[in-house]
């Protein structure tokens, strides 16, 4: 339950009040394990933003350079 609620980005102030917590800190604390990369969310953001966005010109639609 706590790993798919951070995954589908609940604010951590209500789930803390929602598991009793009086500190979302001490939620964080305990519980950052659960959350996803940094690095993961910034990519899928990304390749979201892309996806949604129309063709335009002028924007490499190709990966990463290396790939």
């Amino acid at each position: 339950m706590l790993s798919t609620s951070f995954a589908d980005g609940v604010d951590i102030r209500a789930l803390a009040e929602y598991l009793g917590h009086d500190d979302p800190g001490f939620t964080l604390r305990t519980y950052t394990h659960l959350l996803p990369s940094g690095a993961a969310r910034a990519r899928g953001a990304v390749d979201k933003a892309f996806a949604e966005a129309p063709d335009c010109p002028g924007i490499a639609q190709e990966g990463p350079k290396g790939s």
